[in-house]
């Protein structure tokens, strides 16, 4: 199947998660008889599944015969619901129910920004099904780290107080909206305090010139996770998005990397205990 053929063969939908709760996503379907695991893509904050990531990905995927599988969080894209009503649970939920209700055998985990905290928790209530996981600008617990750390107390306390603060979005017109009820659900899912049981390959790239994410928290997230097979790429010149055409052209070789290193012959280059 070429990669045109299959671009087209693209299945749109969407799938309900709960009441009044529906999540859009795109499905390529894996060539027949082919053996690769399934790639999923969870995009950052605020962004959606037709990001150039998200489309570079899916063309590569195409190529390979491999499936592909991306969605737009809650209150993101083309899914329901309002900023003012999403979590971090809630996000998680969601995307464990993409996992399950679509997607069949191995996977790869792509998160990208807030989606690999996402698709780390995934990978924690999935651990059978997840073979690896790669994250690009990674941003675990950001709610307390990023947004909530930054503030100063006249700021913590007028969002305790209001339920929300709303910012200017850099990256588009639709401003940021950071609640009460994202702060304290994320800190029921923060994860760099403390070991994080994850025994799967893990790729983390992140750029150096990242102002929103710093390229420190690739180093302590790779510190926390239990697998042994964590590597982390940092590259000089690259921002939060990673979506320059160098930056893809990696990111496409770590995804071919972990869906091609099996579970086996990771076993077999294990060393003896």
């Amino acid at each position: 199947m070429s990669e045109a053929t299959a671009m087209a063969q693209e299945k749109v939908g969407t799938l309900s998660t709960g009441s009044a709760r529906t999540i859009a996503y795109r499905w390529i379907a894996p060539k027949p008889g082919a053996s690769p695991p399934t790639v999923v893509f969870l995009g950052g904050f605020m962004s959606d599944m037709m990001g150039r990531k998200a489309d570079a990905l899916a063309r590569f995927c195409a190529t390979r015969g491999q499936g592909f599988l991306r969605f737009d969080h809650f209150a993101h894209g083309q899914s329901s619901g309002a900023m003012e009503d999403a979590t971090v649970g809630g996000w998680a939920k969601d995307a464990i129910a993409i996992l399950d209700r679509l997607t069949d055998g191995p996977l790869v985990l792509v998160g990208s920004s807030m989606g690999a905290w996402v698709a780390l928790l995934a990978a924690l209530a999935r651990p059978q099904r997840v073979q690896a996981l790669i994250g690009l600008a990674a941003a675990p617990d950001f709610t307390e780290e990023l947004v909530w750390n930054a503030y100063t107390p006249a700021e913590q306390e007028k969002l305790m107080r209001e339920g929300k603060l709303v910012e200017p979005n850099p990256y588009g017109e639709r401003p940021y909206v950071f609640t009460r009820a994202l702060i304290e659900d994320g800190r029921r899912h923060l994860l760099l305090n403390g070991p994080i049981a994850i025994d799967v390959p893990v790729r983390l790239i992140h750029g150096m010139a990242d102002r929103d994410v710093p390229y420190t928290m690739a180093l302590r997230l790779a510190e926390r996770l239990a697998s042994p097979d964590v590597a982390v790429t940092l590259i000089k010149d690259a921002d939060h998005r990673l979506s320059r055409d160098t930056d893809i052209v990696r990111i496409a070789a770590v995804v071919a990397d972990t869906s091609d290193y099996s579970p086996a012959a990771r076993s077999a280059s294990s060393p003896a205990r």
